[in-house]
């Protein structure tokens, strides 16, 4: 079975995942060129995740979407398993946000073009005010109303494990007075794990699970690390017990 698997991604995902690509990213840089960057921002990508996913036949199961608001803007702050946290999220969480991602990401062909297209915020740590110009790209996208989704451990697990939550996100939720609405991912470690970039997809269920959001108790140092340390018990409570438990992460 997984050898019949990996000629299926071979001869048939792999060259429509690379053409889909192609096309979604010129679909992106144009429509945004042209005036049409929300609507552009968001649902070509979300539908080029979904087929990925669904591409592939990984199973998908999705639990919470009651929690959220319709027209209520959150900073979502996610476990960082691997690379299919992205198709994950990005196809079915659906809610409208924009990304916040590393800068190296920039440099991917149509890729980075098109997320900055999308104003997507790069993080720029190369020097103070690289960090204060990040930051500040990020709060404008707030301040209009859109979602945010972070991944506050800033790198991907090497063990399926949680490392720490930088404060970057919740220093944004606390400014703009935010909602943080923790996601759970489960099975994207286990689909491709950061050891096995750019080898044989794993055939194995994904699970997003989208928690109760977690509303400021004030303003300040004493509600980012409220905001922090509820939304990392809160990701951590769904974990399969295998990834249960913090392990450093060398790279954070």
């Amino acid at each position: 079975m997984k050898c019949l698997y990996r000629l299926y991604q071979l001869f048939i995902f792999i060259p429509i995942f690379l053409l889909l690509t192609l096309v979604i990213g010129i679909i992106v840089i144009v429509g945004c060129m042209l005036g049409f960057g929300h609507f552009c921002s968001y649902y070509p990508g979300r539908f080029w995740s979904w087929i990925t996913v669904r591409l592939l036949l990984l199973p998908v199961k999705v639990e919470g979407r009651e929690n959220l608001e319709e027209r209520q803007s959150y900073v979502f702050v996610a476990n960082h398993q691997g690379v299919f946290d992205i198709f994950l999220i990005y196809g079915f969480l659906h809610k409208h946000f924009k990304w916040m991602m590393k800068k190296e990401l920039r440099r991917i062909f149509i890729v980075g073009k098109a997320c900055e297209s999308c104003r997507f915020i790069f993080v720029d740590k190369s020097s103070p005010s690289a960090i204060k110009r990040t930051y500040h790209e990020a709060r404008e996208v707030l301040k209009e109303g859109v979602s945010l989704t972070v991944f506050p451990e800033g790198a991907r697990t090497f063990t399926g494990h949680m490392g720490y939550f930088k404060r970057g996100a919740f220093m944004l939720a606390d400014e703009i007075q935010l909602p943080v609405c923790p996601l759970t991912i489960n099975g994207s470690f286990n689909v491709m794990p950061r050891m096995r970039d750019g080898h044989w997809v794993n055939w194995y269920p994904l699970r997003l699970t989208i928690h109760k959001p977690i509303y400021p108790i004030g303003k300040g140092k004493e509600n980012q690390d409220y905001l922090k340390e509820e939304s990392y018990k809160s990701v951590m409570s769904a974990l399969v017990q295998e990834y249960q438990g913090y392990v450093e992460n060398l790279d954070q």
